[in-house]
C-alpha cells in the first residue's frame, strides 16, 4: 500500500515515527471536525493515540478474527441443504437442465446416435441414402 494514499498533502514523504506523532487530522478522510471529535469523545489527538485506542484495537480484532471463523453446526447443515437443493434443481453437470423448462434430471438419459436423434436427422438419412446410390452405380 503506497503511504501518500492515506495521509494529507502536508504529510506525504514523512517517516512513519512522524506521521504516529501527527494530528489524526492528517490521515484523508478524517479532517478537522473529525479530529475534533475523536477528540471529543475519546481524548485522542495523534495518529498514534487513535491506533492505540482499546476500542479501535478490539473492533480490528473481531473483524479480523470473523473473517477466520469456522462456521457454525447449524449454519454448516443449512449451507449443505442449500447447495443439495441448488444442484438437485439445476445439475451442473447437465447443461440441457437449463433449457426448455426441465428443472431436473434424477436418471441422465442413455447416450442417442445424433445421426437418428437430431431435428435434421432426415437430411442425414438422405445424404446416406444418395451416398450409398453413388457407391453402388460406381461398382
Amino acid at each position: 500500500m503506497n503511504i501518500d494514499t492515506v495521509v494529507g498533502k502536508d504529510y506525504l514523504g514523512k517517516c512513519f515515527r512522524d506521521l504516529a506523532n501527527a494530528p489524526v487530522s492528517a490521515l484523508n478522510g478524517v479532517g478537522e471536525e473529525g479530529a475534533q471529535a475523536l477528540q471529543t469523545a475519546f481524548g485522542v489527538t495523534t495518529v498514534g493515540e487513535l491506533a492505540n485506542l482499546s476500542f479501535i484495537k478490539w473492533a480490528s480484532a473481531i473483524a479480523t478474527l470473523a473473517a477466520e471463523e469456522q462456521m457454525q453446526p447449524h449454519e454448516k447443515a443449512k449451507e449443505e441443504l442449500l447447495d443439495d437443493a441448488v444442484e438437485m434443481t439445476f445439475p451442473a453437470s447437465d447443461p440441457i437442465s437449463v433449457d426448455a423448462g426441465i428443472t431436473r434430471i434424477e436418471v441422465p438419459p442413455e447416450k442417442v446416435d445424433a445421426q437418428f436423434d437430431h431435428q435434421h436427422a432426415h437430411k442425414t438419412e438422405e445424404s446416406t441414402e444418395t451416398g450409398k446410390e453413388k457407391e453402388q452405380a460406381a461398382h
